[in-house]
């Protein structure tokens, strides 16, 4: 009863978003709230939920705004509009060759394996050429989930170091072992990069005039905002806020708070100008909390109530017997919509330990299975809804879910599939 609960819940609030009939942040909170009630769960019951899962959420959230104010307030100074310029001068205005360098940037910014950090430093830098060029930009998000997500097979990202105390492994010898799969990934991207390229030019993309390529002009909402006798003290300030990002030597919304402090000082020195701008851009920072927020609310309920662990252990009896000796495939082949529906830690934590067992009676080694599931799973964060990470893409890039996951899933699936197939031939699955 309580996995058939989770079920239906997930399917609804899959619907209510892709049919754009609520606020995300209104359906993530109502969906789960009816479910526990269904359940028989007491209202002070669910608010303890309800806290607890938005507890987890807290610090991401502050992140998330002063994150959105921060990356905003830069644009308004002109910063991008150079920085535009400078990007796409080694492409020369070809649209293939800008998805290209967008496959670039998006994996190199991810080498910490952290999603936030390459969607902050991605999405913001290349959105206003992909509105330039009338690229579509759903493929800067599909783009960047896809190589945020093959190197998130890093040893140090979450996913891997899941696994491996799944399977009580060391993570190196995990890590080495998917390498040829991360390598097959990496060229998967880049195809994939100029396939989008070139459906990208037959939508109507087109090469940036001259003016642009040379001089890096993009229309801004405030002439009055530019800074550009600040350009490089802002370049600088940002680097170092990257750089501090990335070695994590405080706690990202703190590097963010400080950053946008220093920001605001040094370009709108004046009190009333400060609030202005803020104001500005508050509402999509406060958007995207307020989703956060409720996704964590979400997460709590489903942890706290069983439907997670009960739904995970229903995943794995519905297998009939006799495909038993491929388990290990079919559970790669369905990581995809399995981690879109229960989330990180339920997925290793619920379904893998599971479908490691299950394995194990028909034969098949636990490394085996646990592979397969990383392999398969690699392209879900960027169309979970479960994942805070992508409502701060999709606020950066100004597109609704329902628009990004249309596109994206049957992107995500054939190249997991693909994925998938060439760990089979390696020998990794």
């Amino acid at each position: 009863m309580t996995a058939l609960v989770g079920f239906l819940m997930i399917i609804a609030i899959i619907v209510l978003l892709l049919r754009n009939k609520m606020a995300p942040f209104v359906v993530l909170t109502v969906m789960p709230v009816l479910a526990a009630l269904l359940l028989g769960f007491s209202s002070l019951q669910i608010v303890g939920f309800v806290e607890g899962g938005v507890q987890t959420t807290m610090t991401n959230g502050i992140l998330f705004l002063f994150s959105v104010i921060y990356f905003g307030v830069l644009s308004d100074t002109g910063l991008f509009q150079v920085l535009v310029g400078r990007i796409i001068r080694p492409a020369g205005g070809s649209v293939i060759a800008m998805t290209a360098v967008t496959m670039l940037i998006a994996t190199v910014s991810c080498i910490d394996g952290a999603t936030v950090t390459a969607i902050l430093i991605t999405v913001p830098a290349l959105y206003p050429i992909y509105v330039e060029m009338n690229i579509d930009r759903r493929i800067l998000l599909c783009l960047t989930g896809t190589c945020m997500s093959v190197m998130n097979l890093l040893p140090w990202s979450g996913p891997v170091a899941r696994a491996a105390t799944v399977l009580n492994m060391d993570l190196n010898v995990l890590w080495h072992r998917l390498i040829p799969a991360q390598l097959v990934g990496l060229a998967v991207n880049l195809i994939l990069a100029v396939v989008l390229g070139i459906l990208a030019v037959k939508q109507g993309a087109h090469r940036l005039t001259g003016k642009t390529k040379e001089e890096g002009t993009v229309e801004t909402s405030d002439i009055s905002l530019l800074r550009p006798r600040l350009l490089k003290w802002n370049l600088i300030l940002t680097i170092v806020l990257v750089v501090v990002l990335v070695l994590g030597i405080v706690p990202n919304y703190t590097a963010f708070m400080a950053s946008l402090c220093i920001l605001l000082i040094m370009n709108y020195p004046d009190m009333k100008q400060q609030n202005e701008i803020v104001k500005k851009h508050a509402p999509d920072a406060l958007l995207i909390a307020a989703t956060l927020y409720a996704s964590g609310a979400m997460v709590g309920v489903l942890n706290e109530t069983g439907m997670l662990s009960d739904m995970a252990e229903m995943l794995v009896h519905v297998i009939p017997g006799f495909l038993g000796q491929y388990i290990h495939v079919i559970f790669g082949l369905l990581a995809l919509p399995i981690g879109m529906s229960i989330g990180t830690d339920a997925y290793f934590y619920g379904v893998m330990p599971l479908a490691i067992e299950l394995g194990e009676a028909y034969g098949i080694e636990a490394v085996n299975t646990a592979s397969a599931m990383l392999i398969g799973r690699c392209l879900t964060p960027f169309v979970c809804p479960l994942v805070p990470s992508l409502y701060l893409g999709l606020s950066m890039a100004k597109i609704e879910l329902k628009e990004h996951l249309k596109f994206s899933i049957p992107v995500y699936w054939t190249a997991s599939v693909i994925l998938l197939v060439s760990g089979l031939l390696l020998g990794i699955v």
